[in-house]
């Protein structure tokens, strides 16, 4: 990580570029971003922040061996065919050499295609469906968050020490909520073989009634039930069930409620004790992390969030990456990805493997709590990602061939 004190004020500020046909600078590198800004901005804005921080320190200490790291960014308005759009301009037009971002999954996967036909580099920072690195996986794909699969087998294995036996999920019908109610019951059943899924609940993304929602997931009786809603989904679903009492007696296991984005607008109707993944924040204390933190808190005079540290690490991968390849050449920088390593991250290192694309960045796991009358994640741990991922070789069979 590069050490905020090391930059001088006012250098290299990140150049956002708003029109086409912007020739590339000789003296810059410029990548083509990606992402649903209006439609989300509680995750996206601080994912922005993170991302715009990473470049000012990488450009204000020398950029790329002397390049300028230039980023043209664009609102993709959460429309699979407006981000393939931007996606065709920032390539032919504006002459970036590469592509990261995207947050829901039916963009990342569009935006994926795209590169596969295109033959360009795309980093997908944020979108989770498993799809994105094994099904739908191609050769010019790499993703940095931890997957729906691993941070479903993250919760598994918290809840495979639950009492429970008879479980119900819930999650957005897309490819997303699919992919998580999938993996957490195949994981938790190779844990528990005891369990039952009795009930299984399907609302729309965003428009969740949530009142059906909870009085069919009461009529089933669960013990526990599994949540990957997220967003304003959520926060109508813990009001319904906390009135319907559906959480009392019974446990909850919640996919990214521990995120701040999330967490902290249920405010003093956060629940208690929910087994989360999510991110602690500044209860993070490694020198990695502190550096990051202070640096943030300085340009921003915020915390940072989840989307914070995924903006931050997608610039970090970058910037490895290109400096590994010595070139902005699609070839060289397709191999400069199979197994680059990012040495430093506030998260600490990760790598990218070549069996799947995917990182092994990690996420953290524990429990909601209000603590001083504040939603926070308490009890939580590190789960490194490379431990809930299969093997490469399992990796590369579940991807088509190439």
């Amino acid at each position: 990580m590069i050490n905020r004190r090391d930059i001088f004020a006012g250098l290299a500020a990140v150049s956002m570029l708003a029109g086409a046909g912007t020739a590339m600078a000789q003296d810059s590198i410029v990548i083509g971003e990606i992402n649903s800004y209006t439609g989300l901005p509680a995750f996206t804005v601080p994912y922005k922040k993170g991302w715009e921080l990473a470049v000012e320190e990488i450009n204000a200490a020398g950029g790329i061996n002397g390049q300028m790291l230039e980023i043209i960014s664009r609102d993709d308005t959460g429309d699979p065919a407006t981000a393939i759009r931007i996606a065709e301009e920032m390539i032919s037009k504006e002459n970036a050499v590469m592509l990261f971002g995207t947050f829901l999954s039916n963009i990342g996967l569009a935006v994926s295609d795209f590169a596969k036909q295109n033959e360009v580099l795309f980093l997908a920072s944020e979108p989770l469906t498993d799809a994105i690195v094994w099904s739908s996986g191609n050769k010019y794909t790499y993703r940095l968050r931890p997957s729906t699969h691993m941070q479903a087998a993250m919760l598994a294995e918290r809840a495979a020490e639950l009492d429970a036996v008879k479980w119900a999920t819930i999650a957005p019908n897309y490819a997303y909520g699919q992919d998580a109610v999938k993996a957490f019951k195949s994981e938790l059943l190779k844990l528990r073989p005891d369990v039952e899924f009795v009930e299984e609940q399907w609302p729309p993304v965003f428009d969740i009634d949530a009142g059906s929602a909870v009085r069919a997931l009461e009529a089933a009786k669960p013990d526990a039930i599994y949540n990957v809603t997220f967003g304003g989904d959520l926060a109508k679903f813990v009001r319904e069930g906390s009135l319907r009492f559906l959480f009392e007696d019974r446990s909850v296991v919640s996919l990214l409620t521990g995120e701040p984005e999330y967490l902290e607008p249920l405010g003093d109707e956060t629940p208690s004790g929910w087994i989360v993944t999510g991110y602690p924040g500044a209860d993070i204390d490694t020198p990695e992390h502190n550096a990051f933190v202070e640096a943030y808190r300085a340009k921003w005079d915020e915390d940072p969030k989840t989307g914070s540290i995924v903006g931050y690490n997608s610039i970090l991968s970058i910037k490895a990456m290109l400096e590994k390849a010595g070139s902005t050449d699609t070839e060289a920088m397709l191999a400069a990805m199979e197994g680059l390593e990012v040495a430093e991250s506030p998260t600490g290192p990760f790598v990218y493997r070549a069996a799947d694309h995917q990182s092994t960045m990690g996420a953290y796991v524990g429990n909601t709590e209000l603590v001083d009358g504040a939603p926070k994640m308490v009890d939580w741990v590190y789960a490194d990602g490379a431990e809930f991922l299969p093997s490469e070789e399992e990796a590369a069979k579940l991807r088509p061939a190439e």
